[in-house]
Parts: C-alpha cells; sequence; structure tokens
C-alpha cells in the first residue's frame, strides 16, 4: 500500500505538459532526421538497404518512404502540439526549462528507438551507408542518450519528490 501512494505521489508531481511535450520532441526528431541525413547529407533513405539507390526507379521508392516517415513525423509534431496546447494551462507549471528539457529527451529516444527498430531489428538503413556504418549508428544513439540527458538536466526531473527535513 505504501508503495503505491509513494507511486502515485511521484507521478502526480509531472506536470500534465510533460506527455505531449514528449511527443513533440520525438517528432521534432524524427524531422532533424530527416531533412539532415535523408535530404540534405544524403547519407540514407528510410529503406535504402533493401531498395538501392543507384538508379532512378530505387531512388524514387526510397524518395516515397522518406515521404511516408515525414508526414508521420509531422503527425507526431501536430497531435503534440496541439495535446501541448489543450493543456496550456499546465505548461507555466512546466516552465521553459522542463518544457524543452522533455522536448530534447523525446528526440533522444527517436534516436534510441530508431536505431534499435531500424538499424538492428530490420536493417533498413544505417546512418551512413558506409563499410564502417556501426561508428555512425552507435554515435547517433549516443547522441540520443546525450540529448535526453541534457533534457533530463534541464528540465530538474527529479525520480522521487524531494521531501523535507525537519529543522
Amino acid at each position: 500500500m505504501a508503495t503505491q501512494t509513494r507511486e502515485a505521489t511521484r507521478l502526480g508531481t509531472l506536470s500534465p505538459a510533460v506527455a505531449p511535450a514528449f511527443v513533440t520532441g520525438l517528432g521534432l526528431g524524427a524531422f532533424i532526421d530527416g531533412i539532415v541525413l535523408h535530404q540534405v547529407l544524403q547519407w540514407h533513405h528510410l529503406v535504402s538497404a533493401y531498395t538501392p539507390t543507384g538508379d532512378l526507379a530505387g531512388l524514387e521508392h526510397n524518395t516515397f518512404w522518406d515521404g511516408v516517415f515525414h508526414l508521420a513525423a509531422w503527425g507526431l509534431v501536430l497531435g503534440g502540439l496541439l495535446w501541448l496546447w489543450r493543456r496550456r494551462a499546465a505548461t507555466p507549471g512546466l516552465g521553459l526549462g522542463g518544457l524543452v528539457g522533455t522536448m530534447l529527451i523525446g528526440w533522444g529516444v527517436f534516436n534510441v528507438v530508431d536505431q534499435l527498430v531500424f538499424h538492428l531489428a530490420l536493417g533498413a538503413h544505417h546512418i551512413r551507408m558506409v563499410d564502417n556504418y556501426q561508428l555512425y549508428d552507435w554515435g547517433f544513439t549516443a547522441l540520443g542518450v546525450g540529448l535526453a540527458a541534457l533534457g533530463w538536466r534541464l528540465g530538474r526531473f527529479r525520480p522521487w519528490p524531494r521531501r523535507r527535513t525537519r529543522s
């Protein structure tokens, strides 16, 4: 019983704006990945390990799936922002550091999930389609962990509420 109360208290200390800010961060992380790595640097496309981009048909196929990926990213950002707007009364309780921090956590989680799902489980692509791709993949994952840690620090999240000490 005491454990349930402690857990409810711990979770109850988070602002209702945390979840929508996290979802927005996931979507923004996906957008940054798609814009920088897929389009600007052209290091990979969403399914470039399945369909090589060496000819026009392959490039068209990859560009289509990149577009689907961008639509999903846009959906996350739009959904997160609308959800955040609906919870705007709770946003001041989160503060700017908490808002930015939670979005950075979402971005970092996107990087880690991208590594686990698309790079390792599905083998759909790697960050950079070169012989030593592991360096890029794990560097991308380390960046994600770093972003999440920075977000945690900015948001000053604590796993449990501080206990008041008696004087």
